[in-house]
């Protein structure tokens, strides 16, 4: 499963993380300037062979499911983006997440505080 997705896999990807289990049809309908019905297919079935995706037969239709649950799919995507967009900095990452217009729960905030704690106490 290491192989690299293309934009369109990634963007295939992500459709299935929000809808699993998920249809042809229903992927894309919910694509931007969706290829052909048998495109899509293709699509999911490169997916299933790279072993990102599961198929489940449902009634006569077979329906997609991510093999890795999104909260262990999420961490190397955002290495990735903290690579690229933020010379691997996770400090610079967490910040310009912060400066987001979307507000903190106080819960959320003792999260992030406790989380600066431990790396901390680890010496990170």
């Amino acid at each position: 499963m290491n192989d690299p997705l293309s934009r369109r896999e990634r963007q295939v990807m992500d459709l299935i993380y929000q809808q699993a289990p998920a249809s042809v049809a229903s992927v894309r309908e919910a694509m931007d300037d969706p290829p052909s019905y048998s495109a899509v297919r293709a699509l999911l079935n490169t997916l299933v062979e790279k072993g990102h995706l599961r198929t489940r037969e449902e009634g006569r239709r077979y329906v997609y499911l991510p093999t890795v649950p999104a909260t262990e799919a999420s961490i190397p995507a955002l290495q990735r983006v903290v690579s690229a967009f933020f010379d691997g900095s996770t400090a610079k990452a967490a910040l310009a997440l912060l400066s987001l217009d979307s507000p903190l729960s106080e819960e959320e905030i003792a999260t992030l505080e406790q989380a600066i704690a431990r790396s901390r106490e680890q010496g990170r």
